[in-house]
């Protein structure tokens, strides 16, 4: 089993849309380089303003 590690350590972005911090998640573990929006709120107003 892999040691575990604290959301402190965890790479992190800034929401391409409202601008606020947000970590890595394992769902995004192989699209991590693609991900733009913190949730599907974010990505779908992003859709909605262009």
């Amino acid at each position: 089993m892999p040691p575990m590690r604290r959301k402190a350590d965890l790479p992190q972005k800034t929401c391409a849309s409202c601008g606020r911090p947000f970590a890595w998640r394992k769902k995004w573990e192989k699209v991590w380089d693609e991900v733009r929006y913190c949730s599907d709120r974010c990505r779908s107003d992003a859709k909605r303003k262009r």
